[in-house]
């Protein structure tokens, strides 16, 4: 993109207001610094936004040691970049400047962000476009809150914001198809991968990636393997961590909320499949106990206070105490064969296309290849029916999906 075309992409969108100065909303906030935007960011607590303006400033230092520029240099590059960012107490303080884009990255709550969603939709010019960050919740629900609902849309970003290359855009149903395209240029002109998603439960990698941590669960809960095996299973497969490593890393309850968030969604969308979206019992004691991994010190593994990992939790560790050092090509055959007839479910219910599917789990899960090219791995869609068949009483997430009986 040359000078001129960058810009004219940052005029058209010109201000950028962040709703929320958490861990995600101060990412964002730093891409669209970056990106060369004015920012205004708000959160209800004056402290949060000191915290993310700190988070902001450590996200640009980091950017800044990797341009291989002189310490002089590199502190006017930050400084050039936070001189754009001003705090907004309240949302009428964001809306002052008229902003083109503003995003909300609030708590995953329904109510409260419909609440904000109401309040930003009275407040900013009707050309600018609401956006939400949720990664699960439906943005047509959400929607529902502002009288201008076709300018609401979904930027689902991955953690951390400034370093995940994936941006899912969600067209709500009232979505006006020109902010979706306005919304995936500006994405690719912040240096992101923008695939567009459907609204449905979960959108593409929460949902099609579910049964990455679902089926492990599976596994463990039925005996007969370890934690150490499945996450050792798994990263021999080319995976860069095993379903128990990423929980304990991303926080146990962050992937409980996603996978209820979803279930409820499909249970209300009288899904008959929707029992294979059903939180694990042992997630759910995990966080009832406080023990969320990496960040509370203990989870499915055990952590120094330096966050180094000592080993799997007394319940979880095998029962002989010896180390687990063999690798089952089953337990990866039964998560991978689950994910690919998500995709093929999620393809045949107009969620996104194949080819966006496959590219939004590699950049946004760090799968090693997508599910439909690992589809064509295994042999390709009858392969892939005789393999389910086989699993079949193993539960509803082995029920063939109608667009995989029809490809094969």
């Amino acid at each position: 993109m040359t000078e001129a075309d960058s810009a004219s992409a940052i005029g058209a969108i010109g201000a950028v207001g962040v709703i929320g100065a958490g861990t995600m909303g101060a990412g964002i906030a730093q891409l669209a610094l970056e990106a060369g935007h004015e920012v205004r960011i708000h959160d209800v607590d004056a402290a949060a936004i000191e915290r993310g303006r700190a988070r902001i400033r450590t996200g640009l230092e980091r950017r800044a040691a990797r341009l291989d520029l002189d310490p002089e240099s590199a502190d006017a590059w930050v400084d050039g970049r936070l001189v754009r960012l001003t705090d907004a107490p309240t949302l009428a303080e964001v809306a002052s400047v008229g902003p083109g884009l503003v995003i909300e990255a609030a708590l995953e709550d329904l109510e409260l962000k419909r609440t904000i969603f109401h309040e930003l939709d009275a407040l900013v010019p009707a050309r600018t476009i609401l956006a939400t960050n949720t990664s699960a919740l439906s943005v047509t629900a959400i929607a529902a809150a502002a009288m201008g609902r076709g300018r609401v849309v979904g930027l689902h970003f991955f953690n951390p914001a400034p370093v995940m290359p994936l941006v899912e855009v969600i067209a709500a149903s009232a979505t006006d198809p020109a902010v979706v395209d306005r919304s995936m240029a500006l994405m690719t002109h912040w240096g992101k991968v923008a695939v567009r998603s459907a609204d449905t439960p979960g959108f593409i990698v929460n949902r099609v990636n579910r049964p990455f941590t679902l089926e492990a669960l599976a596994m463990l809960e039925a005996g007969g393997t370890s934690i150490e095996t499945i996450d050792a299973t798994v990263r021999a497969d080319g995976f860069p961590l095993g379903p128990f490593e990423l929980m304990d890393l991303t926080g146990i309850d962050i992937s409980l909320a996603a996978a209820l968030a979803i279930f409820e969604r499909s249970r209300a969308a009288d899904d008959p499949l929707s029992e294979r979206f059903r939180p694990s019992p042992v997630q759910e004691r995990l966080v009832a106990e406080g023990r969320l991994g990496r960040k509370t010190g203990r989870g499915f593994y055990r952590y120094d206070d330096a966050g180094r990992r000592l080993g799997p939790a007394p319940e979880f560790a095998p029962a002989d105490a010896s180390p687990d050092d063999g690798a089952d090509p089953r337990t990866v055959e039964r998560i991978v064969l689950a994910i690919v007839n998500e995709a093929y479910r999620a393809a045949g219910d107009g969620v996104a296309t194949p080819a966006d599917i496959d590219l939004a789990l590699r950049l946004g899960a760090s799968h090693p290849s997508g599910p439909f090219e690992r589809a064509a791995e295994l042999g390709g869609p009858g392969a892939v029916l005789a393999a389910l068949s086989a699993l079949a009483p193993a539960g509803p997430r082995f029920d063939p999906a109608p667009s995989l009986r029809s490809a094969g």
